[in-house]
């Protein structure tokens, strides 16, 4: 069973080859980009749930310890706390083992809440939640133990099935159904999401607050049975972290990245069809901000290959 274009997955494969024949990277400069991923990684996460701080601010409290005037402590916290849950998962992924269990789920968790909702870090709610918005219903409180077992017992099974960045989804997706805490789940969700794919050695893949929308969209596809949309999201959200390790480690210059709008203009396809092309994953396309970015090459390639199918 596959959820993903072959297409994407044979790019991401494709990408992670090359990010591992560049290694040993540079300590470093390892050190420095992570740094620079964990701030926005922070951010984002913590932005989708509601926190106020801006990516800036983020840095401020987390390298400057500093107190944004008008910001509630309790985003200070968050900030804190998800950057030190991180930490924690980098070093467990660094670790020759690095088994998800039940109670690595909680102590991420635990982590994540340590310093907002210190009563309830680590331990499974005892009372019904409502997902904001969303149409799914948790399982009742009761239910959880139960569930999160059967979750655990599904990992076990199709860690040799699915591709990487599809378990990761799916399990994301899974984790965030049983819901199994009163808060925080959402940030617990994609760090547990993270740790399946570093484990690989997939980079960290950060779910930006821009596309916070197409997040709950496809999640909720999810909820009905539909996974495609929600493991190509993800895959995307891999992709562009992969790229930007690849072009900030390579040892040649790497394809200049343009607009869409600018590469249509010495293309045979319009800026209409190539965004379409971005957003379904068929050629390679990051987004920054709200901007899509492709390469001439990306067009170029996909241009052949439809040259062969004639």
């Amino acid at each position: 069973m596959t959820f993903l274009d072959p297409r994407i997955r044979r790019r991401l494969d494709e990408k992670l080859l090359k990010l591992n024949e560049l290694r040993p990277l540079s300590a470093l400069q390892v050190q420095k980009f992570r740094e620079q991923l964990e701030i926005e990684m922070t951010y984002n996460s913590n932005a989708i749930e509601g926190n106020s701080l801006t990516l800036r601010e983020t840095w401020l409290v987390l390298h400057e310890g500093m107190t944004i005037k008008g910001k509630p402590l309790k985003d200070h916290l968050e900030a804190k706390d998800h950057k030190e849950a991180l930490e924690f998962l980098y070093e467990l992924v660094s670790g020759k083992r690095c088994t998800i269990s039940e109670h690595l789920i909680r102590q991420l968790h635990q982590l994540v809440v340590q310093e907002t909702e210190k009563e309830w870090a680590g331990k499974y709610r005892n009372g019904a939640v409502i997902i904001g918005g969303a149409a799914h219903m948790p399982p009742d409180a009761l239910d959880v133990p139960r569930q999160m077992a059967n979750l655990m017992q599904w990992l076990q099974k199709n860690e040799r099935k699915l591709h990487t960045v599809e378990l990761a989804a799916i399990l994301h997706h899974k984790l965030a159904a049983i819901h199994p805490f009163f808060d925080g789940n959402g940030r617990s969700a994609r760090l547990v999401m993270n740790v399946v794919l570093m484990r690989k050695g997939f980079p960290i893949a950060i779910i930006l607050k821009n596309d916070r929308k197409k997040y709950y969209d496809v999640l909720q596809k999810a909820d009905s049975g539909e996974l495609a949309p929600l493991t190509l999201f993800v895959a995307q959200a891999v992709e562009r972290t992969l790229d930007l390790y690849l072009r900030t480690f390579a040892r040649e210059k790497p394809s200049k990245l343009v607009t869409l709008g600018e590469v249509s203009r010495s293309t045979p396809y319009s800026q209409k069809y190539i965004n379409l092309l971005a957003r379904t994953g068929r050629i390679f396309a990051v987004k920054h901000g709200r901007i899509w970015y492709t390469t001439k090459e990306a067009i170029e390639e996909y241009r052949k290959s439809r040259l062969r199918k004639r």
